[in-house]
């Protein structure tokens, strides 16, 4: 009988994200080392290279999973909706609920750069942006198409669909942030819906 489990590799790699990862949230990305990281998993540096080159592929690692599991919350609550308009409802809600939790981790990351670090590092969040918008959109077109099949929605050419989804994201990344920069916490779900709504309306009509 095959043992479908982890492997002990996989196990070592959980943990040297997992402690990496805290690291980061504790002290910046800059001021983390290999060292640190092997010290903190209680092997050599020589152990840690065996797996992982660099920090900065330790890091791409981290964000792999952040992503997939931001995505993966997304998805299992669109696919637990009922229509398009809960599904898009749960899509924004748990965006912005899966961010906010997120946060602590992701505003430490630059903490202490210099300006040539911060520049390089600013370039990795571009890709790793493009990442997350390739994949939300993906979510939001199957959203889309599923409810255009079912007449719950007005049929939309590609390239309306297309410009559909980067206005919302676009809106969403907004609303993210101004609720972030006021601490609106208590505005989160009359805002999402709102939102919905009025991008309900629009679908419809």
């Amino acid at each position: 009988m095959s043992n479908s489990g982890p492997t002990k590799e996989d196990l070592i790699q959980q943990q040297i994200l997992g402690e990496a990862k805290r690291l980061f949230q504790v002290y910046g990305l800059a001021k983390v080392t290999m060292d640190d990281v092997a010290k903190a998993i209680g092997k050599g540096r020589s152990s840690l290279y065996y797996y992982y080159k660099s920090k900065d592929e330790i890091f791409d690692a981290v964000m792999i999973i952040e992503i997939r599991e931001m995505l993966t919350a997304m998805t299992r609550a669109v696919d637990q909706a009922t229509g398009t308009e809960q599904k898009l409802h749960a899509f924004f809600l748990t965006k912005l609920e899966v961010v906010r939790e997120k946060r602590a981790f992701f505003k430490m990351l630059d903490v202490g750069m210099d300006a040539d670090t911060l520049s390089d590092f600013n370039k990795t969040k571009i890709v790793h942006h493009h990442q997350i918008i390739r994949q939300e959109s993906a979510l939001l077109e199957r959203l889309f198409s599923d409810g255009m099949n079912k007449g719950e929605i007005r049929k939309m050419p590609a390239s309306e669909l297309e410009t559909l989804i980067f206005v919302l994201l676009s809106g969403l990344r907004g609303l993210k942030r101004e609720l972030e920069l006021e601490s609106h916490s208590e505005k989160l779900a009359p805002a999402v819906d709102l939102f919905t709504h009025l991008t309900m309306y629009g679908l419809k009509y």
